[in-house]
């Protein structure tokens, strides 16, 4: 596994700055790895008010997203996408260090 920082794509930074304007009282995503889903780990996300010590802190054009250590380990070399088309919209994460993914692309594992 990589230790290499995440990348947030401009469509990602522009639809998180666009949730944070909207919230108001959040100032940063947090996107955390944890255990589960129909892979064997699964992304969070979760608006949040400030970062911990441990955190990587990305922004981009009013994006704020704090990655903690832990899940850092799984994320390495990843980036953080938007994705809005005729299936509808969600954030993915494009990780190098998944060798499965499932379809709904929200688990995976290493």
């Amino acid at each position: 596994m990589t230790q290499e920082t995440v990348t947030l794509s401009d469509a990602a930074a522009r639809r998180i700055a666009t949730i944070l304007r909207s919230d108001g009282h959040k100032n940063a995503m947090r996107v955390s790895v944890e255990g589960g889903g129909c892979s064997g780990f699964s992304y969070k996300f979760d608006l949040v008010d400030d970062a911990n010590d441990d955190d990587l802190v990305l922004e981009k054009d009013n994006a704020k997203v704090l990655i903690d250590s832990l899940s850092l380990v799984y994320m390495g070399g990843s980036e953080i996408d938007f994705i809005d088309n005729l299936l509808g919209q969600s954030f993915q994460i494009k990780n190098p260090n998944a060798v499965a993914s499932c379809g709904c692309g929200t688990s995976f594992s290493m």
